[in-house]
C-alpha cells in the first residue's frame, strides 16, 4: 500500500503533468497556421509523451523538494520553458514579461541598453552588429566579438536571454564586458548604459549622388527612406545619378519593413519568400509598381554585421539586377522568426521558417555575396617626389580656354574606403551611360 506522503507526492506530479500537457496543447491552438495539424500530440493515445511528461514531473518534485535553496515554482516552470525553445536553435526563447515589454518597445525604436545586436555561438555571446551612435559603438564593439565575461562573471552557462538582461540596467550604470576578438588579444571594455534611441535612417547627398544608412529596420524605416529620397530628387533633380543603401552592421528587424523598404526600388515581382514545415504555410511577397528611385544606378553595400531584414533587401535588389552589391559577405541568418503571446504578458519567440531571395536561394548561414568584393582598407598616399608637367617646361604653350580651379570635395570619404568605391563605381556607371547617351 501506498504511503500518505507518496500518495500525495504521485499526486502533486501528475498535477504538474497535466498542467504541462493543457499548457502544450493551448500553445498548439495559440499557433494556428503554424502548426501542422496532422502532426500534433495526441495526448491520450501517446504512451510515450505521457511517459516523457511523467519523467519531467518527477525532477520537477525532486527540485521543488531537494534543492539546496528554494526556488519558486514560476521560476523552474519558466526555466523548462526557455531551456525547451532555446535548445531548438539561437534565435528562439521564451520572453517573459520584461522581455516581452521590452522586445515591443525596442520595435518601436526606443529602448534602454548597450546598443548591441546578439546570438549565441558555442557558449558565448557574440556581437552580430553594433547599433550606430550608441554606447556599444562609442567604444569600438565590432561584428564577430564574442562576450565571455560580464563584470567577470562567465557567459558559459546563461541562456542569450539571460545574457540580455543583464548587459540591460539602470540608464547611466556601467557593466564592462571581456571581449575576444579574432587575432587579437582578449580585452576589458567598460560601457556606460543608455537611452537607445534609434534613427533608422541617415541620409546626406555626396555631389549629385543620395547616399541612405539604414541602421535597423523598425516601424519608421520605409517612411523615413521615402522622406529621403524625396528630398534628394526636390534638391538635385534631373542632376541625381544615384543611390547608395548602406546596410553595413545592420542587424535587421521587421520582415514587413524589409519588403517595403525593397518594395521601393522594384517594379513588380517577387520580394521574398518564406517555407515552413508544413508546405501549405508558405508566402511569397510581391513588388508593387512604382519605383521612387526612378530606375536610377543602386549600390547596396553590406558586411558581416548585415543580418537577417538586410539580407532580404540585398539578396532582392541583387536577383532582380536592380542593385549592384559590394562590400563583405552577409551574416547569414536566414530563418523567420514569429512572435507568438501566450497571453497578455508572455509569448515565445519560435522559429517558424526560412526565408529565401527570389531566386530560390537560402540565406541561411552563408549569407549574401557581394557582386564586388571590397575589404575594410585605408587609403595612404605615396610621395612620389616631384614630379615634373607640361607646365614646367621652358616655353610651353598656354591654355587657351579656362577650366577653373578644382573644387574641394565637400564630403570626404577617404576614410571610408568601402564608400569610397561605392561612389567611384556609381560616378563610373553614370559616366558610361551619358556617353552611350551621346
Amino acid at each position: 500500500m501506498m504511503s500518505p506522503a507518496r500518495n500525495r507526492q504521485t499526486k502533486r506530479r501528475w498535477a504538474v503533468v497535466s498542467a504541462v500537457l493543457a499548457s502544450t496543447v493551448a500553445v498548439g491552438l495559440v499557433f494556428g497556421p503554424f502548426a501542422n495539424d496532422r502532426q500534433t500530440v495526441n495526448a491520450q493515445g501517446n504512451d510515450d509523451t505521457y511517459r516523457q511528461l511523467s519523467l519531467f514531473g518527477d525532477v520537477f518534485e525532486r527540485v521543488r523538494d531537494s534543492y539546496v535553496e528554494r526556488v519558486s515554482d514560476e521560476v523552474l516552470i519558466e526555466a523548462a520553458i526557455n531551456g525547451m525553445l532555446s535548445s531548438l536553435d539561437p534565435h528562439s526563447g521564451f520572453l517573459n514579461k520584461k522581455n516581452f515589454r521590452d522586445m515591443q518597445v525596442q520595435t518601436r525604436g526606443e529602448f534602454g541598453g548597450l546598443g548591441i545586436e546578439v546570438s549565441m555561438e558555442n557558449g558565448y555571446v557574440k556581437v552580430v552588429s553594433p547599433i550606430d551612435e550608441t554606447p556599444a559603438a562609442r567604444a569600438g564593439l565590432q561584428p564577430g566579438d564574442l562576450i565571455t565575461h560580464l563584470d567577470g562573471k562567465p557567459v558559459l552557462g546563461l541562456t542569450l536571454n539571460q545574457a540580455v538582461e543583464l548587459m540591460r540596467g539602470k540608464i547611466g550604470t556601467s557593466i564592462t564586458l571581456s571581449i575576444r576578438r579574432p587575432e587579437t588579444d582578449a580585452f576589458d571594455v567598460s560601457i556606460t548604459r543608455a537611452n537607445i534611441t534609434i534613427r533608422s535612417i541617415r541620409a546626406r547627398l555626396i555631389d549629385d549622388i543620395s547616399y541612405i544608412r539604414v541602421t535597423t529596420f523598425n516601424e519608421n524605416t520605409t517612411t523615413g527612406l521615402h522622406r529621403s529620397i524625396r528630398a534628394a530628387f526636390e534638391e538635385k533633380g534631373d542632376s541625381l545619378i544615384g543611390f547608395i543603401l548602406d546596410l553595413r552592421n545592420n542587424p535587421g528587424g521587421l520582415l514587413k519593413e524589409a519588403i517595403t523598404v525593397s518594395d521601393t526600388f522594384l517594379e513588380k515581382g517577387e520580394i521574398v519568400s518564406t517555407r515552413g514545415r508544413d508546405p501549405n504555410d508558405s508566402t511569397r511577397e510581391n513588388a508593387k509598381p512604382g519605383d521612387m528611385a526612378r530606375g536610377l544606378p543602386v549600390v547596396v553595400i553590406i558586411n558581416s554585421g548585415s543580418a537577417s531584414a538586410s539580407e532580404i533587401v540585398a539578396g532582392a535588389l541583387q536577383d532582380h539586377r536592380r542593385a549592384i552589391i559590394v562590400g563583405q559577405q552577409s551574416f547569414g541568418k536566414g530563418s523567420v522568426q514569429t512572435i507568438v503571446p501566450l497571453n497578455s504578458d508572455v509569448a515565445m519567440r519560435l522559429t517558424t521558417a526560412r526565408y529565401y531571395t527570389p531566386s530560390g536561394r537560402s540565406i541561411q548561414q552563408t549569407g549574401i555575396a557581394p557582386d564586388i568584393d571590397i575589404p575594410v582598407a585605408k587609403l595612404e598616399t605615396v610621395d612620389t617626389g616631384r614630379v615634373r608637367r607640361e607646365a614646367d617646361l621652358r616655353g610651353a604653350l598656354s591654355n587657351d580656354t579656362d577650366n577653373g580651379d578644382a573644387k574641394a570635395d565637400e564630403n570626404d570619404t577617404t576614410e571610408d574606403y568601402q564608400l569610397a568605391r561605392a561612389l567611384d563605381l556609381l560616378r563610373g556607371i553614370h559616366l558610361f551611360e551619358s556617353r552611350i547617351a551621346n
